[in-house]
């Protein structure tokens, strides 16, 4: 068996959701809602972020929204094409229209959230008819770490 260079590695949907897990817990920890967020283009991680609305009072402060801001700085471009999303927990509709408008062509995340779900629980607009892009959704991902971080924040918070 050869040794494969870097650029030859091809990981997986595990691997990129545990460094959005990663960032995820780093939100935890600076008592922010802990959502993490990694763009991958090919194997090269060009945009990675937590949620940082509470440290920067500011509502769009949002691990996608920012993970995005540095995946077109990386690529030169605002259409993120060629791309996967990483994101801990299914977002919101604010960052599912940042999403269409990115072009993000996959976007995965681990835990549902039916209450305020902007990809397909409650708001489907991620593969909506009446958008110019659509994206292909895959869901599940570490699911029981995602939702056991968010469960655990929110527990602790109501204390």
């Amino acid at each position: 068996m050869r040794t494969r260079d870097m650029h030859e590695l091809v990981f997986t949907h595990e691997h990129f959701m545990s460094l959005a897990l990663r960032q995820a817990q780093i939100a935890a920890e600076n008592r922010e809602v802990p959502v993490g967020a990694v763009i991958v283009h090919g194997n090269a991680i060009i945009g990675q972020a937590h949620n940082q609305t509470e440290m920067l009072k500011d509502p769009t402060a949002h691990a996608e929204i920012i993970a995005i801001t540095q995946a077109a700085s990386a690529l030169e471009d605002w259409r993120l094409l060629d791309t996967v999303l990483y994101v801990t927990k299914e977002p919101c509709p604010m960052c599912a229209g940042a999403i269409v408008q990115a072009r993000i062509p996959i976007v995965v995340y681990g835990v549902d959230d039916i209450g305020r779900g902007g990809a397909k629980s409650l708001f489907p607009i991620l593969d909506s008819p009446h958008l110019n892009h659509r994206c292909e959704i895959i869901t599940g991902i570490l699911e029981e770490p995602c939702r056991a971080l968010l469960q655990n924040f929110f527990r602790e918070k109501r204390r």
